[in-house]
């Protein structure tokens, strides 16, 4: 990927924005385009009573890419809304950073289906994440 398409991507990613959930659990783009995407997130703060990255957390985490990335390869005037979201948790992030990498598995003219893998520090995976967007025309108010 050239520097150019990754600057390009990044910046529609601020321009657009990635909702409030995601500022205040502190994700963070490092890298976007159509075909692939990358945030980290920290897992301080997103924790659950004993310590462990909360799985709604990294579930947060692969919506948030999920839905951007198909939100950029929808298009000018078109609009993807999640329709079905799972997450198989394999281990547990208790401190630094985890970082999620998605990339499409389909990318169709009303359906995208995006995998996110999120590992930890030490590049161990942590949880497998697949979103289904439906992609819809933009209301005319939107």
């Amino acid at each position: 990927m050239s520097d150019s398409t990754l600057t390009s991507g990044l910046n529609w990613a601020a321009q657009r924005g990635m909702g409030a959930l995601a500022e205040k659990m502190g994700i963070e783009f490092t890298e976007f385009s159509i075909e692939r995407s990358v945030a980290t997130m920290p897992v301080e703060g997103n924790t659950q009573p004993v310590g462990l990255l909360h799985g709604g957390a990294y579930v947060v985490l692969g919506e948030s890419l999920g839905s951007m990335a198909a939100n950029l390869a929808a298009g000018e005037g078109r609009l993807a809304v999640g329709v079905d979201i799972n997450a198989t948790h394999t281990r547990s992030a208790t401190s630094g950073v985890v970082t999620g990498v998605c990339t499409p598995v389909h990318l169709g003219r009303s359906i995208a289906v995006h995998e996110i893998v999120v590992s930890d520090d030490q590049g161990r995976r942590c949880s497998t994440i697949r979103i289904t967007n439906m992609i819809k025309d933009r209301p005319r108010d939107a």
